[in-house]
């Protein structure tokens, strides 16, 4: 009976993660605010059944009555965010609130199949970030000058991303030293600085007028990837390169920059792997190595990859059913390789459902940065939805050998504080723009009902 419940539920999981993803979708299809709203309330419903079932499969394999009380936790908070989000800010985007709640309640179910420990420390830290976020468009809303700050966010970052060079403070993990221990908890200043660097390349962009204060703005923004370099973490510094030459794109609309990132990317690449293979590049070897032919290093550095695709591969399309898998074999699963621990007992097709629901996510932040007027918040916003959608690709394509695993976390859904609160901020910080996406759409539509009724009495 028990195994009979535990199938039925693995496939009405999948049908409402196939249900929820077409709804992320024909949202921006709807004509009408009727119709969108009627999609987003069904996510609503579809995010409890799937987080109520998956919580069934875990109670049926793991035996432990806590479970549901998890459950109950969890959804309560995932609610309340989405509700209050929703009262404090009337024109918020109710999708975007959505997405950050399901994959948010999918990290914790997945983390608390793998580590209870873990997923109960991450709800508690998490459940902070999210009443931390809802402070940041009021916040946002009363700094009238932060496009004057240049000055302030190149200072802090490069202090900030320099702090774990302090003696008893920063930490090497996993070969790159790019971790601060401090009060207790380890965090990664890179994930903050992050949003740090896009607000100082906005800065830059909007008061930038000829090619000397570019190549100034340029030279400060190589200062924050050459810090990064000598972390030796060098996803991070792929984040960094790929969201500035594209925000500069975005600014100047000269494809020749987008060619010039190009060329120095990969000139960079061959230069630094040419004269520093042996020392500061010697984990990123081996890390290729084991990305080229895992399964001749299956013993050793591609023991990772290995019994990644292992996992991908034993569960399928439907997945073998939460709790049924051993994602546990999966080394660094809780984070860099959560991925694939989904796709072995969620399935294939959950998988899949999930990277489009991050795409509509992606889809949406363009769609506001696209719409603001304003070019700060344009280019904020813009660099945010780039930095988000390639650590969804790093972090993925890692995971499924497409490209050679970098360490960077899965957005909202991997084990990493420091990852949840910048992902969480940097969703606030897109909430306020499209308020203010929304507001101008209302005063437009204010001034156009103004003009047709004064032409109506004339």
């Amino acid at each position: 009976m028990a195994n009979l419940v535990c199938t039925i539920s693995k496939y009405l999981v999948l049908l409402f993660m196939a249900l929820y993803t077409i709804k992320c979708y024909t949202y921006f299809t709807a004509k009408d605010r009727e119709k969108r709203n009627s999609n987003l309330n069904k996510q609503i419903f579809y995010i409890f059944m799937i987080h109520f079932l998956c919580h069934v499969m875990l109670f049926i394999n793991m035996e432990d009555a806590k479970v549901f009380l998890y459950y109950i936790i969890e959804i309560a908070i995932a609610i309340l965010y989405i509700v209050a989000f929703r009262l404090i800010y009337k024109n918020s985007s109710r999708l975007m609130t959505n997405n950050v709640a399901f994959l948010m309640l999918i990290g914790y179910t997945v983390l608390l199949r793998l580590s209870p420990g873990l997923a109960i420390r991450q709800f508690i830290l998490a459940s902070v970030g999210l009443v931390i976020s809802l402070f940041i468009p009021f916040i946002l809303a009363k700094l009238k000058n932060i496009v004057k700050w240049r000055t302030f966010f190149g200072i802090a970052g490069l202090v900030l991303l320099s702090s774990v060079f302090i003696p008893g403070v920063g930490q090497v993990i996993n070969g790159s030293r790019n971790w601060i221990h401090i009060f207790g908890l380890s965090l990664q200043p890179m994930e903050f600085v992050k949003i740090i660097f896009i607000f100082f390349v906005a800065c830059s962009l909007v008061k930038l007028n000829t090619m000397k204060e570019l190549f100034v703005n340029a030279a400060i923004a190589a200062a924050f990837m050459l810090i990064l370099v000598v972390e030796k973490d060098f996803g991070a510094v792929f984040l960094f390169y790929i969201v500035y030459f594209m925000m500069v794109y975005l600014a100047t609309s000269r494809p020749v920059f987008m060619i010039l990132g190009v060329a120095l990317g990969v000139g960079a690449c061959v230069l630094g792997y040419m004269l520093f293979k042996d020392n500061l590049f010697a984990h990123i070897v081996v890390r290729v190595h084991a990305w080229q032919d895992p399964f001749a290093y299956q013993q050793s550095e591609g023991y990772q990859v290995c019994e990644s695709l292992f996992a991908i591969g034993t569960g399928g399309f439907a997945g073998s059913g939460l709790g049924n898998g051993m994602p546990y074999l999966i080394p660094v699963a809780e984070s860099d390789f959560i991925f694939s621990a989904i796709c072995e007992e969620l399935g294939v097709v959950f998988g899949l459902a999930l990277i489009l629901i991050y795409l509509s996510s992606f889809i949406a932040m363009q769609n506001i940065a696209m719409k603001c007027k304003m070019p700060f918040y344009k280019y904020v916003t813009f660099g945010i939805a780039t930095i988000y959608i390639i650590q969804v690709l790093l972090n993925i394509g890692g995971a499924t050998k497409f490209i050679p695993s970098t360490g960077v976390t899965l957005p909202l859904i991997s084990y990493g504080i420091s990852s949840v609160f910048s992902t969480l901020i940097m969703f606030s910080i897109v909430q306020y723009t499209y308020i203010l996406v929304s507001k101008e759409a209302d005063d437009l539509e204010r001034e156009k009902e103004k003009i047709a009724s004064g032409g109506a009495s004339y």
